[in-house]
């Protein structure tokens, strides 16, 4: 049997082997999946929380569905701080919601993010700090910034685990590591 090509990342002490995922040919990304890994959204968190706090913000926002464990967990250590979930489909019961297109590295296919109607009354007019677990091409953090903006939101922050891909375009993003793309050459 094969082992996967791995990157060792590391967060508040917690090691992890993220699996090398090729997402064109020639173009691979090291894939941080959250969801389930408790000890990791904990040291995250912990890390996390005081570089966001110190931007007073009103509530969190991410998108559907890896991160939200994080966002839960940051809500958690900034004393129970709201938190928004743009959703990925339309429900009838989200009512009015405001809607903004995106494009994930990870799916590679267009994808529109809703904001719930109860929702906009804790982000309207308020400070808000967008969360996400990587960020990439920033496709994603710009759909959100979008929906925010249609609901008078206040971005004062972007915050996220890593970020990926061209480091000097995410400077104003509070992170906590980098991760690399790996580009053969070859292709």
């Amino acid at each position: 049997m094969e082992h996967p090509e791995t990157f060792a990342v590391e967060v508040g002490g917690i090691k992890r082997e993220l699996r090398l995922f090729q997402i064109k040919p020639g173009i691979r990304i090291a894939i941080l999946n959250i969801l389930g890994d408790t000890e990791f959204v904990e040291a995250a968190s912990t890390q996390l929380a005081p570089l966001i706090a110190a931007h007073q913000p009103d509530a969190l926002v991410t998108a559907e569905a890896k991160s939200i464990p994080l966002a839960y967990a940051l809500s958690a250590r900034l004393n129970n701080l709201p938190y928004v979930v743009l959703r990925k489909s339309y429900k009838p019961y989200m009512g009015d919601a405001l809607q903004s297109e995106t494009l994930s590295i990870t799916t590679g296919a267009p994808q529109t993010l809703y904001l719930d109607e109860k929702d906009r009354q804790i982000v309207g007019g308020k400070r808000v700090v967008i969360v996400d677990d990587v960020i990439s091409t920033g496709s994603t953090l710009q759909g959100m910034r979008l929906i925010l903006g249609k609901a008078g939101a206040n971005v004062v922050a972007e915050a996220a685990i890593f970020t990926e891909g061209d480091r000097a375009a995410w400077q104003n993003i509070i992170a906590l590591g980098h991760l690399p793309v790996w580009i053969d050459p070859k292709s």
